[in-house]
């Protein structure tokens, strides 16, 4: 065997190993929060955004408004039922496809923040800081309000979730299995879920929505 085509071989196997980063996610969307798509299945974060928390709320006039169901109102406006394009940049930490989108050949991050629904995610790329810039000048969405980062929001809900930290910020709802097989989930304010502990070899989870809780067989708790 020649040196060459031993090197190519070698090659062609360490490709297969590298994460295929430049690879696409493509169909339709719904949204899962403000900077989180399901794509064709697949769990997609916005590349570059940041986008307040589902459960987050911002202060507008003296008065509490739900910011973080905004933006992920917004952002489902924004795809409707078009076909996404979504090239991924990166995979996160919990395994998400981090990509920069497009639906109708529009960014859909650049569209997130230019409505003032999302902020640019400086730690990670300045790819949206003009935008950014120009909501927070006309005034729109969240800089209409007085509003925690999202960032920021997301560390002290970790601190908060009963001395035991969500694996993914945005899946804080608690699903306990009783003494007698009772399938309950406990959502962050209610009665009982500070001191509820999710134990994942009983079968316990956490859940990112009350639909997964409910479809994977749980109810919500009464108090």
């Amino acid at each position: 065997m020649s040196l060459t085509l031993r090197s190519l071989i070698v090659l062609a196997a360490f490709a297969l190993c590298l994460p295929a980063l430049a690879a696409t996610v493509e169909g339709r969307a719904r949204a899962v929060d403000g900077d989180t798509l399901e794509v064709a299945g697949q769990k997609v974060r916005l590349f570059g955004v940041d986008a307040p928390e589902l459960d987050q709320g911002c202060e507008r006039g003296g008065r509490r408004w739900a910011c973080g169901q905004a933006a992920r109102e917004e952002l489902a406006a924004i795809i409707g039922r078009k076909r996404l394009v979504c090239v991924v940049q990166d995979i996160d930490r919990y395994g998400r496809s981090v990509a920069v989108c497009e639906a109708g050949g529009e960014d859909v991050g650049a569209l997130m923040v230019r409505r003032g629904m999302a902020l640019a995610y400086r730690r990670y790329s300045g790819r949206y800081v003009n935008a950014e810039a120009a909501a927070q000048a006309e005034g729109v969405g969240i800089w209409t309000s007085a509003y925690v980062q999202p960032e920021a929001y997301r560390q002290a809900e970790r601190a908060a979730v009963g001395g035991q930290a969500a694996p993914d910020p945005g899946c804080v709802i608690k699903g306990n299995i009783g003494g007698t097989g009772g399938r309950i989930y406990h959502l962050p304010g209610q009665a009982d879920y500070e001191a509820t502990r999710i134990n994942e070899k009983k079968g316990e989870r956490w859940f990112c929505s009350e639909a997964e809780a409910r479809a994977a067989g749980f109810r919500r708790a009464d108090r």
